[in-house]
C-alpha cells in the first residue's frame, strides 16, 4: 500500500446531491432497499435462514450463547468486569471480523470461531447471541439474529440512526425474540432509588434537567497503514465507503484494553481518538456516553415511550467542523465537538439542557425540582437538601422495574419470554435522544419533532439525517 495515502472522512459522510437522491428512502421511512447481506467478501450475500419457533428451556437446560465482536466491550460483558455470564449460559461460539481475535476467544472458551457472525447464527446449539461491534454495525447482526431464531443482547447505543432502530424493534417484536439493551445502569438498585424518589414526587414538580455536555464525533485525515493479518477491513467498515486502514480508526478508545489477550504492537502504539469518537462510524461521545446519562433522564421523566418535542441549539450555529490529520488524544475534539449547547423539551413542559461539565453527569443527570435536587450519576446519586431520600416511598408509591443484574434479568428472560429491563424500544428511544441532540448541532437551529411518528415536523432536510447512506450489501429491508 502506498503509505502517503490518507483517509478522508467527509462531515455527513456524502454529498447532498446523495442525501436528496435517497430522500425518499429516509423521509417517513418508506421505500428503503432490500437488505442483501453484510459484506461483499461474504460467500453468499443473502438473509440468514428465518427461524420463528421459541425453544423452552428446561429447569437445569443450559442456553447456548454466541459472541459476536471479540473487543473490549464483550470482554468485559462476560468476565465479570461490567457483568458476568451467569451458570445457566455457555458460550458456544465466538465471531469476530478479525478472525486473530475470534480463534483467541475461542481457544479459551473451547468453542468455534467464525469471521463472519451469519455462518455462526446457522448453528442449532446458539440460542441467543451478545453482540458488542461498533456502533455502526449494531443494526444487522441485530436483524440477522431475530431472523434466525435467537434472543438477542445487544450493547448501547441500540442503533447508529433512528431509523436503523425503528427497523431492529421490527424485527424484535415480528420474530418475538427477547432483546435486552446493554444499558446496565438500569439494574442498579441505588440508581432506581433516585428514579423512584423523582418519580413520586420527592423534589417536586420538575423545573429543568442538566446534564453533560457531551461531545459530537468529529472526522479525521489519517495516514494509510497495512491491514492487520486476518482483518476483514472491508466487513468492518460496514455500510459506510471502504477507507484504508489505520489503528486509530480501528480501535475503540485509545489506550486500548483486551483483559487477558495481549495488545498487538501497533495497539500498544495506538494515540487515539479511536472509532467511538469519529464520523461515520459513530455520534461520538453525545451517543457513546449520553445513552447511560440520557437513560436516566427518559426513566426519571416517565418517557420511556416518547420523546421530546422540541430540541434547539444555543447559540443558533451549526457544529464547527474539526478534522483530525494525525493522530492525537481525544482531548481537543472533545472541547470544540462540545458547542453548540443542547436543549430538549419534553412534552410536559420539562426542559432538558445538556451543559454540565461534571464529568458524574456523564451517567445521569441533575434534577432540579420547586423542593431540592437529585443529581444521579454512575451508580449513585446525591440529594439536595441531604435528607429528602430519608423518609420511605409510601406502599401504593410509583415504582419502577426490578432488576439488580442486568445480565441474568436477559437470561431470566430468556426463559419466560417476558421483556427485560431495557427492552428493545427503551433503547430505542434512549439512542433517538442522542441522535435527536447531534442532528440539531450539524443543522444549528430549532426542530420540531414528533415523538409518535418519529419524524420532523415539516423539516425535509432535517428527515434526511434519520438514516444514513449504506452502500450496496449494507442496506436496510423493506420487510424484515
Amino acid at each position: 500500500m502506498n503509505k502517503s495515502k490518507v483517509i478522508t472522512l467527509k462531515v455527513g459522510g456524502v454529498s447532498r446531491r446523495y442525501w436528496l437522491r435517497t430522500a425518499g428512502a429516509v423521509v417517513g421511512g418508506l421505500a428503503l432497499p432490500k437488505l442483501l447481506g453484510c459484506g461483499q467478501q461474504a460467500e453468499s450475500p443473502t438473509r440468514v435462514p428465518q427461524v420463528v419457533d421459541r425453544k423452552v428451556f428446561g429447569a437445569n437446560e443450559q442456553i447456548g450463547v454466541g459472541i459476536i465482536g471479540c473487543g473490549r466491550r464483550n470482554g468485559q460483558l462476560v468476565t465479570g468486569n461490567v457483568g458476568e455470564l451467569p451458570k445457566e449460559a455457555r458460550i458456544v461460539a465466538v465471531a469476530d471480523v478479525n478472525i486473530r481475535r475470534a480463534e483467541q476467544w475461542a481457544k479459551k472458551y473451547q468453542c468455534k470461531p467464525f469471521q463472519d457472525y451469519r455462518k455462526m447464527l446457522e448453528l442449532k446449539e446458539v440460542d441467543v447471541v451478545i453482540y458488542a461491534t461498533p456502533e455502526h454495525s449494531h443494526y444487522l447482526p441485530c436483524i440477522h439474529a431475530c431472523q434466525a431464531g435467537k434472543d438477542i443482547y445487544g450493547e448501547q447505543p441500540l442503533s447508529h440512526t433512528i431509523r436503523e432502530g425503528q427497523v431492529m424493534v421490527k424485527a424484535v417484536r415480528k420474530y418475538k425474540r427477547v432483546f435486552q439493551t446493554g444499558e446496565q445502569q438500569r439494574s442498579h438498585p441505588k440508581t432506581r432509588r433516585a428514579v423512584e424518589l423523582i418519580l413520586n414526587g420527592r423534589i417536586g414538580k420538575i423545573q429543568k434537567v442538566i446534564g453533560y455536555n457531551y461531545p459530537s464525533p468529529w472526522d479525521c485525515q489519517l495516514a494509510e497503514e497495512p491491514v492487520p493479518e486476518g482483518l476483514d477491513w472491508d466487513h468492518w467498515c460496514g455500510q459506510n465507503e471502504i477507507v484504508p486502514f489505520n489503528i486509530n480508526i480501528y480501535l475503540s478508545r485509545v489506550p486500548y484494553e483486551r483483559g487477558e489477550f495481549p495488545l498487538e504492537p501497533a495497539e500498544k502504539a495506538a494515540i487515539g481518538p479511536g472509532w467511538m469518537s469519529l464520523r461515520p462510524y459513530s455520534g461520538g461521545e453525545l451517543v457513546n456516553w449520553g445513552c447511560h446519562g440520557l437513560s436516566m433522564v427518559l426513566w426519571a421523566l416517565g418517557m420511556d415511550k416518547s420523546g421530546p418535542t422540541e430540541i434547539w441549539v444555543e447559540p443558533p450555529v451549526k457544529l464547527e467542523k474539526l478534522v483530525y490529520d494525525k493522530p492525537e488524544k481525544r482531548d481537543r475534539g472533545d472541547q470544540l465537538m462540545s458547542s453548540p449547547i443542547i436543549h430538549y423539551r419534553f412534552p410536559n413542559g420539562v426542559e432538558l439542557e445538556l451543559s454540565g461539565v461534571d464529568k458524574r453527569l456523564g451517567g445521569g443527570a441533575t434534577f432540579i425540582g420547586e423542593k431540592g435536587t437529585i443529581t444521579i450519576f454512575r451508580n449513585g446519586y446525591e440529594c439536595n437538601p441531604k435528607d429528602l431520600d430519608k423518609e420511605e416511598l409510601p406502599s401504593d408509591a410509583i415504582r419502577v422495574e426490578v432488576s439488580d443484574n442486568h445480565m441474568q434479568n436477559f437470561f431470566d428472560c430468556v426463559r419466560s419470554r417476558k421483556d427485560p429491563i431495557v427492552n428493545v424500544e427503551i433503547g430505542h428511544r434512549i439512542a433517538s435522544l442522542c441522535h435527536l441532540g447531534n442532528i440539531a448541532r450539524w443543522l444549528g437551529r430549532r426542530l420540531q419533532w414528533d415523538p409518535e411518528k418519529e419524524v420532523f415536523i415539516g423539516d425535509d432536510e432535517a428527515n434526511l439525517y434519520l438514516d444514513c447512506p449504506k452502500r450496496k450489501g449494507y442496506e436496510l429491508p423493506e420487510e424484515v
